[in-house]
């Protein structure tokens, strides 16, 4: 069958050759294009990609402001971080001499990069800008607040970047009224889906 109509309506043959973002309506044997709303589907960022999550620091800590900040590191560490092959759960940031670094977080070796490689937990200096350094440094040194890793993660342009919390840490006490409260809004929500 070539680009012919037959009596039922157009050949598939002559869709395909259409352009996408026109929808074709078929009508008493015939198409016409129909260019009206046409909602498109968001897309994801095929470059954002969670590398590693401190989830603990949520119930160690009350988190009360969080910060992105950019990392400085080596490649053999960009490529291991592509692998997903990291951990920040026993890692901290602090300010030093005016400058911001992240202490005792684990990347893997990575092994192609064997004479040019990188240390597993060496202190990585992480990059702000001066307003939020003396804002960091006043939050440690005055308040008596921590700097908690929180997560690290490609953005959407495909950096490397890790968000922190400036936090303060929670006592037993505080720690179950926090998970009485969570408990109380998982059966909080679970009441309401089955009363409706």
């Amino acid at each position: 069958m070539s680009g012919a109509r037959d009596s039922g309506g157009c050949c598939a043959e002559r869709h395909r050759s259409r352009p996408p973002l026109v929808c074709w309506v078929l009508v008493c044997g015939g198409a016409i294009p129909y260019l009206g709303p046409i909602m498109a589907a968001k897309k994801d960022n095929p470059n954002y990609k969670v590398i590693a999550e401190n989830r603990r620091a949520r119930y160690d800590y009350a988190i009360e402001s969080d910060l992105e900040v950019g990392i400085m590191l080596m490649g053999s560490e960009v490529k291991s971080l592509r692998t997903g092959q990291s951990n920040i759960a026993e890692s901290y940031a602090s300010v030093d001499n005016g400058e911001l670094w992240l202490t005792n977080a684990y990347i893997a070796p990575y092994f192609p990069a064997k004479t040019w490689g990188h240390e597993e937990r060496r202190k990585r200096k992480l990059l702000a800008s001066k307003r939020e350094l003396s804002r960091l440094w006043s939050a440690t040194q005055r308040e008596g607040m921590t700097l908690v890793p929180l997560v690290m993660y490609f953005n959407d342009r495909g950096l490397v970047k890790l968000k922190i919390g400036i936090a303060k840490g929670k006592k037993n006490h505080d720690k179950r009224a926090s998970d009485a409260k969570r408990d109380w809004n998982r059966q909080k929500q679970r009441l309401l889906r089955h009363s409706v």
